[in-house]
């Protein structure tokens, strides 16, 4: 969403680049390329000034770190500055000291009020509460359907007492569901209320006679970040006529620009609480100004990478894989594909190669991967026998052939699995015995793990050459030869061409390859 927003940032940072010191000019000339992104990515314009007019008078109070260079305490401004118009800090739900904690969702028809009602059911539920989900949209066709099965699909139960497709009272649907949540003793009431295509009178009047009625601990207006500046002015309307606590944008995974998640906090005044970023009922999470303004200035978002991890991986499982690999144990492909299956399990590989930094030079790479290769090298794990599984090494021609036909690749797919795992396993065979990332001097070990024996030094061989007289020629024979790659594919390449071939050794889509072969020649 945020992709040209974030190229245009980075552009002007760039500029910024090797200067010792900023003057005025320089400052100005930032300042206004700036102006021009966030008007550009649709942010509104009373928050586009007060963002410039904040950086400008920061940029020139500053007294430059000695630790950062002038761009970089720009950037550190810049995010400052985002992280307070996206509302500073993460709000969480206020929950009811007597249960049960009603939450009302209100919104367009259209913003995803419903799919959002499911999502946020299974968050709580995750989260160790007993949610129930209430269909008072009885306007919409079929909502109350969908409803049903957007909670069947999240494990949490739904009332729905009336039909729907214009039959029954919302009102009382709504009155109704706080005593059947009492009974029942559920802790979480979430009403889904109906929607407008357009801000009305009679869905003002509604949504206040639910409100009236249920006395909501939260109302969460549901918009949709992909409306751009219409939705300041519904979440205006909404504000005004009903009243609401926080805001959820839906679609954040979307291509629109951004400008409504930049606006809508600062605006109207009310923080971004949630944040929907994709299709899947887990797509869901607490919104976190920090890191959504991480992301803008592609500085990557490693926390909540982190915490998809521990949601995501077993943890005990982890750890025997890793104490294999430390211990020199057997690790086996059946190892090796648990672990992958558990990343697939956090997200597409684009999204979560999209939360590391510097990740935003290589949009268009990230978004050619193909997520059926996972599908491809499962299939040739799984047509090998058990054995085969835990020692890849007795794998001879006739048995990869054998697997190449069994999973419909061939015998190169099998070859250049097998050697791809080989590698890994080395490389994290010798992390585990604490000598870093082969080739990749400085790069810790494992805490905790065996240091190598150090190498005795060697005797230095006396220069019997004499020296040129070519300053170009003598400056060429004093630099160092390159060191040899060490004894993996993972060593660190020399040139260009190696490091293009190591990029095909990992079968990376050719074009991440052909960036860097670009970026290093000259």
């Amino acid at each position: 969403m945020f992709d040209t927003l974030q190229d245009r940032l980075q552009a002007t940072f760039r500029n910024l680049r090797g200067k010792g010191r900023l003057s005025d000019a320089d400052i100005d000339a930032t300042v206004r390329e700036i102006r021009l992104a966030l008007l550009e990515a649709d942010v509104n314009l009373a928050v586009v000034k007060e963002f410039t007019t904040n950086v400008r008078e920061q940029a020139r109070e500053a007294e430059l770190s000695q630790a950062l260079n002038p761009a970089q305490q720009i950037v550190k401004i810049v995010n400052a500055q985002l992280v307070d118009i996206l509302g500073g800090q993460a709000r969480p739900l206020r929950f009811a000291k007597t249960p049960p904690t009603v939450i009302m969702l209100a919104g367009l028809q259209g913003s995803g009020k419903t799919t959002l009602a499911g999502k946020l059911g299974l968050w709580l539920r995750q989260q160790g509460h007993t949610p129930m989900l209430v269909a008072a949209d009885l306007q919409r066709p079929n909502a109350v359907n969908q409803l049903q099965i957007v909670g069947q699909r999240a494990g949490v139960p739904v009332y729905a007492p009336e039909p729907g497709n214009g039959v029954g009272d919302p009102v009382a649907v709504a009155r109704a569901s706080i005593d059947e949540a009492r009974r029942k003793l559920y802790d979480t009431v979430i009403v889904d209320t109906a929607g407008r295509l357009g801000v009305d009178t009679e869905l003002m009047q509604q949504a206040a006679d639910i409100r009236d009625a249920v006395v909501p601990d939260e109302i969460l207006f549901v918009v949709d970040a992909m409306i751009g500046q219409d939705a300041v002015n519904t979440a205006r309307a909404f504000a005004e006529g009903v009243g609401f606590d926080g805001v959820v944008l839906s679609k954040l995974d979307g291509d629109a620009r951004g400008g409504a998640a930049l606006s809508i906090a600062r605006v109207i005044g009310r923080p971004i609480m949630f944040a929907s970023n994709g299709e899947s009922l887990s797509d869901f999470d607490l919104f976190h100004p920090d890191r959504m303004a991480s992301r803008i200035l592609d500085m990557g978002d490693l926390l909540t990478l982190i915490e998809q991890a521990e949601r995501t991986f077993d943890v005990e499982q982890s750890r025997k894989a890793a104490d294999k690999l430390i211990s020199g144990e057997r690790f086996g492909l059946d190892d090796f594909l648990q672990q992958m299956q558990a990343v697939r399990k956090m997200g597409p590989m684009s999204k979560i190669l999209g939360m590391m930094p510097g990740m935003g030079q290589m949009k268009d790479v990230i978004e050619g991967i193909d997520e059926r290769e996972i599908d491809h090298i499962e299939a040739i794990i799984y047509s090998m026998t058990p054995a085969e599984r835990a020692n890849p090494d007795i794998l001879n021609g006739s048995r990869r052939a054998r697997i190449a036909k069994g999973s419909g690749m061939t015998v190169s797919d099998v070859n250049g699995l097998v050697n791809r795992f080989k590698e890994t396993r080395k490389m994290m065979q010798q992390m585990g015995r604490g000598g870093g990332l082969p080739g990749m001097p400085g790069m810790p070990g494992m805490p905790g793990a065996r240091r190598p024996a150090k190498q005795a030094p060697q005797a230095k061989k006396k220069n019997r050459k004499g020296v040129s007289g070519n300053p170009a020629k003598r400056t060429a024979e004093q630099q160092p030869a390159p060191a040899p790659a060490a004894g993996s594919a993972f060593g660190t390449p020399q040139t260009p061409d190696e490091m293009a071939q190591q990029m095909a050794d990992f079968q990376l889509p050719p074009e991440l390859a052909k960036m860097f072969n670009e970026q290093n020649k000259g």
